[in-house]
């Protein structure tokens, strides 16, 4: 569909469609790498904020303290979060040219 000045909607929308594509793509190869309790958790996030790995120090768990390692886990995942917010915002913004703060919390 044309629009006036010349401008085809369909291939706007099919290189937006691809630059979705593509970030989804970084998304998920993007890597973060958080910790808490000198290192006694450690958590890695992708950049779709989804956790990769986790590992707790074995001695952290024999202290019996449940309360601490949940705190401790919490923790952990929070920092990785936002670090991966902060490389998406990163990527994103690269892509963009520099036109951030978009609405919605886009960026």
């Amino acid at each position: 569909m044309k629009m006036p000045g010349g401008l085809d909607f369909d291939e706007i929308m099919k290189q937006a469609q691809k630059m979705q594509d593509d970030l989804q793509r970084e998304m998920q190869q993007i890597r973060v790498q958080a910790s808490a309790g000198g290192g006694a958790i450690q958590v890695v996030m992708n950049g779709s904020k989804e956790l990769v790995e986790l590992t707790i120090d074995p001695d952290t768990v024999k202290s019996g303290d449940v309360e601490m390692l949940q705190d401790l886990i919490i923790a952990a995942i929070n920092e990785a979060t936002r670090k991966a917010d902060e490389a998406m915002r990163g990527k994103v913004g690269s892509k963009l040219g520099g036109l951030g703060g978009l609405p919605g919390g886009l960026l």
